[in-house]
């Protein structure tokens, strides 16, 4: 692989946490101005907030992913976790706000390319069937179990 193509998932992956870390903290900092929504996109971003819970929570997994993907630690956990943020940003703004959804495709793109930049991490998750280990389930250690008392 030549040099330049072997620095390619590094810059996907801190562009992705760039944006990321900025639009994540700018749910809850508002340092980026955001017009307000109407019709079935405020009623969307209405009900988000409305749940008390969805739109932190949704704020707060964008912001750990990009401290892990801007890290380079933990980084084919942190794309497990964005791949359902990722598919429902790309659908709000598919179906809801259009004019918007260049963007969203941007991240999509690094998405599916660092997914697969990093497909040996998922093998076993992508496995039809899988037995469990034979560890402890409380420690994960075998025979641990077997010490207490």
């Amino acid at each position: 692989m030549s040099n330049i193509a072997s620095k390619i998932p590094s810059a996907a992956r801190l562009l992705l946490g760039l944006i990321f870390a900025v639009f994540g903290l700018n749910g809850f900092l508002h340092f980026i101005p955001t017009p307000p929504m109407s019709g079935p996109a405020g009623a969307f971003g209405g009900a988000m907030f409305a749940t008390g819970y969805l739109f932190q929570l949704v704020k707060g997994t964008e912001v750990v992913v990009a401290a892990l993907l801007l890290s380079n630690r933990f980084v084919p956990l942190a794309l497990a976790l964005l791949a359902p943020v990722v598919v429902n940003i790309v659908a709000f703004h598919t179906f809801l706000a259009p004019s918007g959804l260049p963007l969203p495709l941007v991240i999509l793109v690094l998405e599916v390319y660092l997914a697969r930049s990093y497909r040996d991490a998922y093998s076993s998750m992508l496995q039809a069937r899988t037995e469990p280990s034979s560890a402890s389930p409380i420690s994960g250690r075998p025979g641990a179990h077997a010490r207490a008392g």
